[in-house]
């Protein structure tokens, strides 16, 4: 860089004469360009700023320093005498604290520094006592309210999933509020297992923790193996003591995302948009009741899509370039194949589950999903008509 300079000095007088002579000027920038190796573009720019830089380099730009060295000793001992006051409280006294000690003999700074003291603004004043408090470990205020205890006594887990047996699941929530979040309407608690995807869906009014711990429970009894860990994201129908209680209770391990990575809550975030969203849409349900009818069709759908429905896992997922190369299993199973297969899965709930799945049959169980959520759908647009659910509502 040194260089650089010494060919941009060696040459800015012949660029300022040849101002108005355009192939002179041609010619310097052909040269420097070439002999410092920038941009032809790049050399007017440089001598420019060579031209503004000045002779001594030492030079800054920039306002010019006001309230000096004894100026700020000055605020620092009234900001004493106001016992550490901040600037909106300190700056209407200076003037009086000045005056005081001066009458007492006590101000001994000098005129220049007192007259910058006296007419120093409300916002400098702010600023400097901001860094005097800084300096001396004085804070302008401690609040006194904190954070929530339990969030940060929920341990956050990242994984891996693969390798946990079944019981251990993820669960977050779907709002059926249509374009708008205001008022009451319907929430689905979809919960997925992390190691069979077998998946299980309840819709509950609201998102209330009452609610929230009743959809749960009901979800517990209908999986084919115990329970083990929950874990949801941090919202808090789920971060709660309430449910925090009821998991100790029923000795189920609780856990969380790190706030604003979905990605650890990969598996149910798939499923709420290949499950809820693809057979409820973005449609609001927000009539009394509709929320009965909804868990009549999801005890239809999760049987149809635990026995019927193959899912494909991820095998691999590895950055190459700019994009993502994943693997996927090679033959796609279901969730009822994939509990067959786990071994730690009970022989018992595994014989229970082949005989029932001996019984079923994928298209009656189709026609009932469609009669079911037909029945919801007459009954929430029955419900707009009748003025029962917001006149904004979809």
């Amino acid at each position: 860089m040194a260089i650089k300079h010494g060919v941009l000095k060696d040459h800015l007088s012949a660029w300022l004469k040849a101002k108005g002579h355009r192939k002179e000027r041609a010619g310097i920038n052909a040269f420097v360009s070439q002999a410092i190796s920038i941009h032809p573009k790049s050399v007017p720019r440089a001598f420019r700023r060579l031209q503004l830089k000045g002779a001594d380099p030492r030079k800054r730009s920039g306002r010019p320093c006001i309230y000096t060295p004894d100026t700020i000793a000055a605020l620092m001992e009234v900001w004493e005498v106001g016992d550490h006051s901040c600037g909106e409280l300190l700056h209407p006294m200076i003037g009086e604290y000045v005056a005081i000690l001066k009458r007492d003999g006590e101000w001994h700074h000098t005129d220049q520094a007192t007259t910058k003291l006296l007419g120093m603004s409300l916002m400098s004043v702010k600023r400097h006592t901001l860094s005097l408090q800084k300096k001396h470990g004085l804070r302008r205020g401690i609040s006194t309210t904190k954070g929530g205890v339990l969030k940060p006594t929920i341990p956050i887990f990242k994984g891996p999933w693969k390798d946990l047996p079944p019981g251990n699941g993820q669960v977050d929530t779907v709002a059926h509020c249509g374009s708008s979040a205001s008022g009451d309407y319907v929430f689905t608690v979809n919960y997925t297992d992390a190691a069979t995807y077998w998946v299980i869906a309840r819709a509950q009014w609201n998102k209330g923790q009452a609610a929230t711990k009743e959809s749960l429970a009901a979800i517990r009894s209908l999986l084919p193996f115990p329970m083990k860990m929950l874990h949801p994201d941090t919202g808090s129908e789920f971060i709660n003591w309430n449910l925090k209680t009821w998991c100790d209770q029923e000795h189920i391990g609780f856990t969380r995302s790190e706030p604003g990575k979905k990605n650890d809550n990969m598996y149910v975030e798939e499923r709420n948009g290949h499950v809820v969203r693809r057979y409820l849409g973005y449609m609001r349900y927000d009539a009394q009741g509709v929320e009965n009818d909804l868990n009549a069709f999801y005890g239809v759908l999760f049987i149809y899509l635990n026995h019927f429905k193959a899912v494909r896992r991820c095998l691999s997922k590895e950055r190459v370039g700019a994009k993502y190369v994943r693997r996927y299993e090679k033959q796609a199973q279901t969730p009822y194949r994939r509990v067959l297969e786990h071994p730690a899965v009970a022989p018992e709930m595994k014989a229970r589950l082949e005989a029932e799945h001996k019984t079923l049959n994928p298209l009656h169980l189709k026609q009932q999903m469609a009669i079911l959520l037909e029945r919801a759908y007459k009954q929430q647009t029955a419900a707009r008509k009748r003025g029962m659910a917001p006149s904004g509502s979809r």
